[in-house]
């Protein structure tokens, strides 16, 4: 019984953002910068984890960081490196 009800749950949430997407006319346009956010974050990660200026210092690419980047910026690059220092 459960499975049914997340599977309703899952194909009306598509549905409806099948619905906005189109409705609002914002076509395909969002998903290119989506994407493009998410590959500059990852970049910016690799760079941050291989480029040598912080030696002890490794933040994982995983789909919790990289989305932090994604939604924050360069900034949340940072962001992760100062919770590295600090927390661990």
């Amino acid at each position: 019984m459960l499975r049914i009800a997340a599977s309703a749950v899952l194909i009306l949430s598509g549905l409806l953002l099948f619905f906005i997407v189109f409705r609002k006319k914002l076509g395909w346009a969002w998903l290119s910068l989506f994407g493009t956010h998410l590959l500059l974050a990852a970049i910016g990660i690799y760079i941050v984890n291989f480029s040598g200026i912080l030696t002890d210092i490794y933040v994982p690419l995983n789909p919790a960081t990289i989305g932090a980047v994604t939604v924050l910026g360069l900034p949340g690059v940072l962001m992760l490196l100062g919770l590295k220092i600090t927390l661990f």
